[in-house]
């Protein structure tokens, strides 16, 4: 669940954020605020499903921001944290809907549990909300078919510009010509062989509870079904917001679905999302781009919420039909070197090559493999040609090979050298966020720097950006964060520096929380270190 913290004392609130074991218990901070105008706006941007609410804080206090949720009639649940044992803001805290109301000096163990029981709560009431005999009985019913199916005709293509002005208003849709969309496929995980609940049978009703699940969480957005693909999410972006914002607030909702969807099913789904907006023409562009990012998850695992990255010369595609040679596309997608030349040694045992008697037979099995071959790398936009290599010719001109052997060793040459492609490609890509993110670190030391906030910067998620640091670096973002900190600060104490601008020079104001952590780290204090 996603906690977002409101608390203008500095301390205390690092105290909140870094001393307690929220992800001991399955609880993710989203956001911090010191006033109630970036409360506001982060609640609202962030939609979180636990807060933790000081009374007393600048701009618009507390109680107000406990209220405004109210009235928003989200399942929030707010914990309050208050200096004042005042019996009116209690009554008040209670009318608007406030789980918990705390007195400072409250100990670490009284808010966490406070937190925890909150969770709780929401979790049995969204348990009935998507209790297994309410999804049966949705499921019955089904969607309206006649929207469902227009849904499934745009996304795929299948309209031309006035078809969807026509059709689009025969099923009392509205969707003016000047609108901006962006889309979003998500697909429930496999069922794992643990799993005694669910069996992979299940798989029409738990994608059917997905789409009941996302419309309850994302009203504003268009639901979809798709037979035989992912579920499609279509956003209609506000006149008033740039692209990026768009997809920013898309990402968000998107990591938020997942987790509710993780809560109420106790089973997980990942969902992909399209680079940027586009008109109402361009969607089915948008969603070859949302289902190409949602098989990422093969390379980062389940659970999650992946923006597309066009990588040069890529053209976003649908997935190929479920058969030997949709597993060979899938291994050169991934650059699964192994597995790519294990199905061509299933397609070869398969195929007429080892019979074949005469040249024709030959050069007509080459042609098959040259073919499909040639239909992979065209539909990711690879170049053949250059990954054929001396090969190209053979392709041509088969005969000029000794013998079927050699044949099977061109093949197994290229198709292993299209993964090792794929692998440089997706290392490039990733090098360059991380690039980012590493620079981010080292140019704004002096300041506090979180997962959170630099992912809305980057216009990715927070979860995406975590995974994919840690598959890069090989440590968690905090850690890493906290190595450079405590070296830029040594560093600097060696050099003569004094504790209090050691301290302001990686962004601590707080003299004695720097302390604690430097001798955490070093296992000595500041002073100590100093010549």
């Amino acid at each position: 669940m996603n906690l977002l913290i409101v608390e203008d004392e500095v301390r205390l609130c690092n105290s909140l954020v870094n001393n307690l074991p929220w992800e001991q218990h399955g609880i993710e901070i989203v956001g911090i605020a010191h006033n109630g105008l970036d409360a506001l706006e982060l609640i609202e941007r962030k939609k979180p499903d636990l807060l933790l609410l000081d009374i007393q804080i600048p701009g618009v206090d507390g109680l107000t921001v406990a209220r405004k949720v109210h009235e928003q009639g989200t399942m929030t649940k707010m914990v309050i944290l208050s200096g004042h044992d005042n019996f009116t803001y209690a009554q008040k805290a209670l009318e608007f809907g406030v789980f918990k109301y705390l007195l400072k000096p409250a100990g670490d163990a009284d808010i966490l549990d406070a937190v925890l029981n909150a969770a709780d709560q929401l979790r049995r009431e969204l348990a009935l909300k998507h209790s297994q005999d309410v999804l049966q009985e949705k499921w019955r019913h089904n969607l309206p078919n006649l929207q469902n199916n227009f849904f499934v005709n745009w996304l795929n293509g299948k309209f031309v510009e006035w078809e969807i002005t026509r059709r689009s208003q025969d099923v009392q849709l509205e969707l003016e010509r000047d609108a901006r969309y962006a889309v979003v496929a998500v697909d429930m995980d496999p069922v794992s062989e643990q799993e005694t609940r669910f069996s992979q049978q299940d798989m029409p009703v738990l994608q059917f509870a997905l789409g009941g699940i996302a419309k309850e969480v994302l009203p504003d957005s268009w639901v979809c079904s798709d037979p035989g693909g992912p579920t499609a999410l279509i956003f209609k972006a506000a006149a008033d917001k740039s692209s990026d914002a768009v997809m920013l607030q898309v990402n968000t909702d998107v990591a938020r679905l997942l987790s509710t969807v993780k809560e109420c099913l106790k089973l997980t789904a990942s969902g992909g999302i399209c680079r940027t907006t586009g008109s109402r023409e361009e969607v089915p562009e948008l969603y070859r781009q949302a289902v190409r990012a949602l098989q990422n998850r093969i390379v980062y695992g389940g659970n999650i919420a992946i923006p597309f990255r066009e990588e040069p010369g890529h053209k976003p595609v649908l997935p190929a039909d479920a058969n030997l040679e949709k597993t060979l596309e899938i291994a050169l997608q991934t650059g699964d070197e192994d597995k790519a030349a294990e199905t061509l040694e299933q397609l070869w045992a398969m195929s007429g090559m080892m019979k074949a008697e005469s040249v024709d037979d030959i050069q007509e099995n080459v042609m098959f493999f040259g073919a499909l071959l040639i239909r992979i790398m065209q539909k990711q936009g690879w170049p053949f040609k250059e990954l054929a290599g001396d090969d190209f010719a053979h392709f041509l001109h088969p005969q000029a090979l000794g013998h079927k052997e050699q044949i099977h060793a061109m093949l197994l040459r290229v198709v292993r050298r299209a993964a090792v492609y794929v692998q440089k490609q997706r290392m490039s890509v990733s090098h360059q966020i991380v690039k980012q993110l590493l620079g981010i670190v080292e140019e704004e030391m002096d300041q506090e720097i979180s997962l959170h906030q630099v992912a809305d910067r980057l216009y990715v998620n927070s979860s995406y950006l975590s995974r994919l640091f840690k598959q890069e670096t090989g440590k968690s973002f905090s850690a890493y964060v906290i190595e450079r900190k405590m070296e830029r600060a040594k560093a600097a104490l060696l050099d003569g520096v004094k504790i209090s601008e050691a301290a302001s020079m990686v962004g601590y104001h707080d003299g004695s929380y720097f302390t604690r952590v430097f001798r955490k780290y070093w296992g000595m204090t500041p002073g100590e270190v100093r010549p």
